[in-house]
């Protein structure tokens, strides 16, 4: 029985492999990763487009709890406490970092190319091994998760490179806290929309 490995719809997905290879195409410094991977299947696609161009020298970081959405502060962030509760009831998105080593695997792609960070956001990043970044896909959903991700990853995208966030037009605190982070470092670019429900912008050369 097929199982799928991403909850995007074929636009997204196609939006993630047009920034890639634009990236690529353009010679924009950097590696690539994804804050929050479910089942890994959009990081599955960035190793699977650097194996498809021969690319040897970037990697796909894939970030996550591994433990589900985190607990949310229901004062600060009313829109992502309404939508745990209802996310409760399905496991909250969790999957184990194992799981998702099989799913790479499965397709051969499970090398030292792809790096793990697991743990919460504003645990892992601050501390990985992060050089310039060519392509950054935020899908951590909440307010805290998305303001930590941005906060920590924007500054180091290339210019030139992609910045995409999932879960922008979604009834959570992902928009607000993208919003807040434009407009605090006055970033004009226009966002262009690859679904209803995710945008992405290219920080200019």
């Amino acid at each position: 029985q097929p199982v799928a490995h991403s909850l995007g719809m074929r636009s997204q997905l196609g939006n993630t492999q047009a920034c890639v290879e634009r990236a690529l195409a353009d010679g924009v410094p950097g590696d690539l990763i994804e804050t929050g991977v479910w089942q890994g299947g959009q990081t599955i696609l960035m190793r699977g487009i650097l194996k498809a161009y021969g690319i040897r020298d970037r990697k796909v970081f894939v970030a996550d709890s591994f433990q589900g959405l985190p607990d949310v502060d229901a004062e600060a962030a009313p829109d992502d406490a309404i939508a745990l509760g209802i996310l409760d009831g399905i496991g909250r998105f969790q999957v184990t970092a194992d799981d998702v080593r099989r799913n790479f695997a499965a397709y051969g792609l499970l090398d030292q190319q792809v790096v793990f960070l697991e743990g919460w956001f504003s645990e892992t990043l601050p501390r990985a091994d992060l050089g310039a970044l060519a392509v950054v896909r935020l899908d951590g959903d909440f307010y805290d998760s998305t303001r930590d991700a941005i906060g920590i990853l924007y500054p180091k995208l290339s210019p030139g490179g992609y910045i995409i966030i999932d879960d922008y037009g979604c009834p959570f605190g992902c928009k607000r806290a993208v919003d807040e982070y434009r407009s605090l470092n006055d970033i004009a670019e226009p966002m262009v929309r690859a679904s209803n429900q995710t945008v992405y912008w290219r920080k200019p050369f």
